[in-house]
C-alpha cells in the first residue's frame, strides 16, 4: 500500500515540474526542495522510498536530478525560515511531509509547486480549494477528507 501512494505521489510530482523542465535551457537539472519537521533518522525509510521512487521513474539523485533536504529537527518554529531557503534556491517545486510543513511552504511561496506527502484534510487546512480542483499551488496525497468521508457514506 506504501509504495503505490509513494508510487502516485512521485508520478505527481513530475507531472507537476514535466512541464517546467522542458521550458527550462538544456542542461539544466531539476531540483527539488524536500521539507520535513524531522531529522532524517526519524524516517530514514520514507526518505529511501522516495529516493527509490525516482529512481523507477529515471532519476538518479546527482546524476539528473537534485534534492535540496531541510530539516527542521523537531523545531517547527524553524519551518517557515527552511521553506523560504528553499524558495531561495530556487527550486522546482517542494515536497512536504505534513500540513505543518505544507503550511510553511504555502506561506513562503505562491508559484513554486508544492506536493503534500499525504494531508487528513487539505480543504480543511486551507491548502486547496476542493478536491475536484485544488487550484493554487498546492496538490498531492490526500489521506481521508471530509469530502471523501461523504461520498464514501453514500457510497
Amino acid at each position: 500500500m506504501m509504495k503505490s501512494i509513494l508510487f502516485w505521489l512521485l508520478a505527481t510530482v513530475f507531472l507537476t515540474i514535466a512541464p517546467r523542465a522542458e521550458a527550462q535551457q538544456t542542461g539544466n537539472v531539476p531540483r527539488i526542495g524536500y521539507l520535513s519537521p524531522t531529522s532524517p533518522s526519524v524516517s530514514p525509510t520514507r526518505i529511501e522510498a522516495f529516493r527509490h521512487g525516482l529512481r523507477e521513474l529515471g532519476y538518479r539523485e546527482g546524476k539528473n536530478i537534485v534534492i535540496d533536504y531541510r530539516y527542521a529537527e523537531g523545531k517547527f518554529d524553524r519551518l517557515p525560515a527552511l521553506a523560504a531557503e528553499l524558495v531561495r534556491l530556487k527550486v522546482d517545486l517542494i515536497v512536504t511531509t505534513g500540513p505543518t510543513v505544507t503550511r510553511a511552504a504555502k506561506e513562503a511561496t505562491t508559484t513554486v509547486p508544492i506536493v503534500m506527502a499525504t494531508d487528513t484534510d487539505p480543504v480543511g487546512n486551507g491548502f486547496v480549494a476542493s478536491l475536484a480542483r485544488p487550484g493554487g499551488n498546492v496538490t498531492g496525497l490526500s489521506a481521508l477528507a471530509p469530502e471523501l468521508s461523504g461520498k464514501q457514506l453514500e457510497l
